[in-house]
């Protein structure tokens, strides 16, 4: 039973027995109790009248007048056997008017020449044939002069008894089978849809992501159903940007090495005496060199990130400081980009817990980016301000803005967006993860054409709340 349908038959097959079952034996033993349970009434009723009756009104007669009397007095409609026993057993005459020394010493007549009365029921044939059985003491001045037994073959009951019980154990198979075809049925229909969910997942195992799972009901397995479409989808998407990131660092990674490659060409198949060509060469090949490694650094730091090997090495320090610093830094760009730079920071500093250099590559990222794309004659301006238990920085430019449909989903690993800036698209993302590990957040509002905010909040260092408690003497 390795599989789902094979399991479901045999366990709800199994249920179906055992409450089929417990309901025959249920039933079997109400109609055993009904049937037998009734004449044993009955001949207890007729006993105990006849009984008290000869006990009253033959008081004075001998054992063997009082049997003559009984016998002679039975109803012609008796269908019981009537005995009447002696003290030891002996039956004194009975109903057929025969006597015999054969002695009776069942449990009933025991019973009634113990405590008056007593009551028998052969589960076992007795002298070939079943039997219940009543006796009740016959009494004369208080002691027990005999015994007074009615008896019945209990064969008939049997006999109907156990029709019913054939009856019912037909009827027993008949739901058992019925209750083996619904399972059959249920479990068609549960194991089908996982069936087709199983080859809709070993399909996207050989990496056919574009086919989707049928949502047969609207239940636990059709969610699922759902979920794996859902992750479908979110894959293809994935392996877009994932394709399209390979793409565009291949390009950027191509350009740098083509320029290195031509100008060492040109380097070495040109005449070193030409100072002005070889210092121009060389600039050409470091900066492309500079951006190599900056692009691989990205790289090197985006795979550390998301395998948690980076550490922050977090100490107080002012980032008002750090934000000054990067002012003077990129002033001379905006002036030779003929871009206006613009800083509004407050004069109190800005204390924060946080790993200097890590946070310096976040700020360098986010103006960078600003000057990248802002055009000629365009403003960049830097605002920090003191919000309640945040420091919020803002580096906000009016350049080309980012289109809606790619504003949710710039920051994610992979994506770069429409634009055709040089850039590897890892510079958002591996800024998004510094911050939060800096315990703050990172969003970004932009408006196509128009520009684009990159807010950056940091939670506020607050010195008293770290200083040691002071020691009374």
């Amino acid at each position: 039973m390795k599989g789902i349908r094979s399991r479901l038959i045999f366990y709800i097959t199994l249920m179906l027995l055992l409450i089929v079952l417990l309901l025959e034996g249920v039933f079997i033993a109400a109609v055993h109790y009904y049937y037998l349970g009734s004449a044993m009434e009955t001949l207890n009723s007729r006993a105990a009248t006849s009984a008290t009756f000869f006990n009253k009104y033959l008081e004075g007669y001998t054992l063997s007048e009082r049997a003559r009397y009984i016998l002679e007095n039975l109803s012609p409609e008796e269908s019981s056997k009537v005995e009447v026993l002696s003290p030891a057993g002996n039956v004194i005459i009975n109903s057929f008017g025969f006597s015999s020394k054969e002695q009776v010493n069942t449990p009933d007549v025991r019973a009634a020449l113990a405590s008056g009365k007593g009551s028998f029921q052969s589960l076992k044939p007795l002298q070939g044939e079943r039997i219940i059985a009543v006796s009740i003491a016959l009494k004369e001045a208080g002691s027990t002069i005999g015994v007074l037994r009615y008896s019945v073959s209990a064969e008939p009951l049997y006999a109907v008894i156990m029709r019913i019980v054939l009856n019912a154990a037909v009827v027993g198979v008949l739901v058992i089978g019925f209750g083996f075809v619904m399972s059959l049925l249920i479990a068609k229909r549960i194991v089908g849809p996982i069936r087709q969910l199983t080859g809709v997942a070993k399909e996207m195992a050989t990496g056919n992501f574009a086919v989707r799972a049928a949502k047969q009901y609207d239940d636990e397995v059709g969610t699922l159903a759902v979920t794996l479409n859902y992750m479908s989808e979110e894959i293809l998407k994935s392996e877009k940007i994932k394709y399209d990131f390979i793409s565009s660092v291949t390009h950027e990674l191509r350009t740098p090495l083509t320029s290195i490659k031509g100008w060492g060409e040109t380097l070495l198949g040109g005449d070193l005496s030409d100072k002005q060509e070889t210092l121009q060469g060389l600039e050409v090949m470091t900066g492309e060199t500079d951006r190599l490694i900056g692009l691989v650094e990205d790289l090197l730091d985006f795979s550390k990130f998301q395998a948690g090997e980076i550490r922050m090495v977090r100490q107080p320090y002012d980032l008002r400081g750090l934000l000054e610093d990067l002012l003077l830094q990129f002033r001379y760009r905006g002036q030779t980009k003929q871009i206006r730079l613009y800083a509004d920071l407050p004069d109190q500093p800005l204390p924060v817990d946080g790993d200097f250099n890590r946070l310096k590559q976040v700020f360098v990222n986010l103006l960078d980016n600003a000057f990248k794309f802002t055009p000629a004659q365009g403003a960049i301006r830097l605002t920090a301000v003191l919000s309640g238990e945040l420091i919020i920085v803002t580096v906000a430019d009016n350049g080309e803005g980012i289109e809606a449909a790619d504003l949710a989903q710039l920051g994610t690993k992979f994506f770069k967006g429409r634009s055709r800036q040089s850039g590897s698209g890892l510079g958002l993302a591996i800024c998004k993860e510094i911050i939060e590990l800096h315990d703050g957040r990172l969003r970004i509002e932009s408006e196509f054409t128009k520009g684009t905010s990159v807010i950056v909040e940091l939670p506020l260092y607050r010195l008293e709340q770290h200083l040691p408690p002071p020691v009374y003497l």
